[in-house]
C-alpha cells in the first residue's frame, strides 16, 4: 500500500512530530507510515485523514490506485 502522507504534510508545512501528536502516535510511527515500513491501524489513518481534512482513501493507496494517481499527476491517459 502506498500513501501520501509526506505529501500532504509538506502541503502543509508540518513535521512529522507535529503530525503525530495530532493523532496521537510517536513520529517514528509517522516515519514508518512514510516510508512503507507499517501499515496503520484504521484507527490512525482515519485521524490522519482528518488532521487533513480529506478521506482515508485520498491519503492511502491501493497499489492499482497509486499507479493511477501517478498517472495523472504526469498528464498520462489510459
Amino acid at each position: 500500500m502506498k500513501n501520501r502522507v509526506r505529501e500532504f504534510r509538506a502541503k502543509t508545512n508540518m513535521n512529522q512530530s507535529e503530525l503525530a501528536k495530532k493523532v496521537e502516535v510517536t513520529r517514528q510511527t509517522i516515519s514508518n507510515i512514510e516510508h512503507h515500513g507499517s501499515v496503520p491501524s484504521l484507527v490512525v489513518a482515519q485521524r490522519i485523514a482528518a488532521t487533513f481534512g480529506v478521506s482515508v482513501d485520498d491519503i492511502f493507496l491501493s497499489d492499482l490506485s497509486y499507479i493511477s494517481y501517478k498517472n495523472n499527476k504526469k498528464g498520462v491517459t489510459a
